[in-house]
């Protein structure tokens, strides 16, 4: 057990377009959303939904396939490790955010770039 790192592994839609930004440096950014989904049947025998978002952040040569590939609704999974961070609002008010860092990324689904058929 002491060789598990922070590692997350999620399989689902993208939410929104993804924003891809390139920094002074020259390097990419691109953050997304990603949903989800579970199912499961409740105590009356119905089948529920419960879907959870995830803020997605890519770096580098994997922002660049994001920005390149990934569109709203596609298919995708994403390996990386759960982040925390904090900022402060224009208002001063202090806010959490947790991410995941994507390592990679594996395009599913199909080629349409999610879109129904």
């Amino acid at each position: 057990m002491s060789t598990l790192k922070n590692k997350v592994q999620l399989i689902g839609n993208v939410g929104n377009a993804p924003e891809t930004k390139t920094l002074e440096s020259g390097k990419k950014v691109a953050n997304f959303s990603l949903a989800t989904n579970e199912f499961y049947k409740n105590s009356d025998g119905e089948k529920v939904q419960n879907t959870q978002w995830h803020n997605i952040v890519a770096w580098g040569k994997i922002a660049e396939i994001v920005e390149k590939y990934v569109g709203k609704g596609k298919e995708v999974a994403i390996e990386g490790k759960l982040t925390s961070r904090s900022y402060e609002t224009e208002a001063g008010e202090k806010r959490y955010v947790t991410e995941v860092v994507a390592d990679e990324i594996l395009l599913l689904g199909t080629k349409n770039n999610g879109n129904a058929e």
